[in-house]
């Protein structure tokens, strides 16, 4: 038989692909889900059992949590990431690692297939099949909801003639869940003025009283909540739990898609907000003045090409080197004290801060130069503008 690596989260576009694929293509279907956070040991297996079900020859559950962080999040915790300045990525970086994942396993059985349930409307298409030409043109790519452009009920219909008696219901809401944060769409997201109301979003207020806590860094990395060294993955799961009791990084997105058309969509990433937050105020006592300049375009431009499935273009590893170079001073301690719905940064402790000079301190006091050093400074700094200024006749 034809052998044939699915994309399979256990949706209803996925199912579809299964049964479809199986039954009427005779495609051998390999079911593979990948694990970039969020998914229970339970969730994983009803998952497997419901591909199962469905007819896949196998099922496999790839754990990229780790790779997930050294691949990816750690570039975007590194950059201070955030698109058009609010949303971390959540869902689009993390697209990135599952396509790679899914290509090399289909290498690894020796498919000549390989599917998807992506539609022909959103980013993720795009994402995936660049991914997949680019680590395999070899392997030819189906996609039979986007090729047949069927809806959510032809869908339904199609899974029960053939004997599939699941709850498709539709949710009201979309949710997303992942390492670096959950996405939330509804009907709410398809207008421009509407809010997702409080109980869209997976977690719920829970904790009310102020909570102080520290976030340790090490060369750029988080290496400890609480002065608790773990993992950096970790500590982001750990920070996750903890945050998210009190409703911590709700917002909004309003975006360009790689297709052209705006999106919108509501997200929840209380240790990617927090993360962010704490990291870029420790950069700022310790990096110097052209670091930051310079760091944040090519952040910009790291997200934006991340966001849009570039990847693996080899710019990317151009900006992940500067990047990465720029961190070799930004180790320290962050306070942070958490409170319903925000958070508020308190301050750091580092040995590399540049705050705490002996060469003077800002508005006080200076024991590096003279006052006659100041005023030739001044004079001279000034003089492009005052030659301009005192030369050119203005209409």
């Amino acid at each position: 038989m034809k052998k044939l690596v699915l994309a399979y989260s256990g949706g209803l576009d996925t199912s579809y692909c299964a049964v479809h694929l199986t039954k009427d293509k005779g495609f051998e279907v390999h079911a593979v889900s990948v694990n970039t956070g969020g998914f229970s040991e339970k969730e994983i297996k009803n998952i497997e059992t419901k591909a199962y079900e469905l007819g896949v020859k196998t099922y496999k559950n790839i754990n990229a949590i780790s790779n997930y962080y050294e691949k990816v999040i750690k570039y975007l915790i590194y950059g201070n990431v955030l698109k058009n300045n609010t949303y971390p990525l959540s869902v689009s970086a993390e697209r990135i690692i599952q396509a790679i994942e899914i290509i090399n396993y289909a290498k690894s059985i020796d498919a000549k297939y390989i599917a998807h349930g992506s539609t022909g409307a959103g980013n993720d298409q795009v994402r995936f099949d660049l991914i997949f030409n680019t680590l395999a043109p070899e392997i030819e790519i189906i996609t039979p909801i986007r090729d047949q452009k069927l809806s959510r009920q032809e869908e339904i219909e199609y899974l029960q003639s053939h004997g599939v008696d699941m709850k498709w219901e539709k949710a009201k809401y979309s949710i997303n869940k992942g390492l670096w944060g959950t996405s939330v769409g509804g009907d709410e997201t398809l207008t421009s003025h509407l809010p997702l109301p409080n109980e869209a979003y997976p977690s719920q207020l829970e904790a009310t009283s102020e909570q102080t806590i520290s976030i340790t860094f090490k060369n750029g990395e988080p290496i400890a909540l609480n002065k608790q060294i773990s993992k950096p993955a970790v500590v982001i799961e750990q920070l996750n739990e903890l945050a998210s009791k009190y409703a911590i990084g709700r917002d909004i997105h309003v975006g360009d898609t790689i297709l052209g058309i705006k999106g919108r969509v509501g997200f929840e990433a209380p240790a990617a907000i927090i993360l962010i937050k704490a990291h870029h105020l420790l950069e700022k006592h310790n990096l110097t003045k052209w670091q930051l300049q310079h760091k944040d375009y090519v952040a910009n431009w790291y997200g934006t090409h991340l966001h849009e499935g570039l990847y693996l273009d080899p710019v990317m590893r151009d900006l992940e080197a500067l990047l990465s170079s720029s961190q070799k001073q930004v180790s320290g301690e962050v306070f942070i004290t958490l409170k319903p719905y925000h958070f508020s940064l308190d301050g750091i402790n580092s040995k590399n801060d540049l705050l705490q000079s002996k060469f003077g301190s800002y508005g006080e006091m200076n024991n590096a130069w003279t006052a006659e050093d100041a005023k030739g400074f001044i004079n001279i700094y000034g003089n492009q503008t005052k030659i301009y200024q005192n030369t050119v006749h203005h209409d």
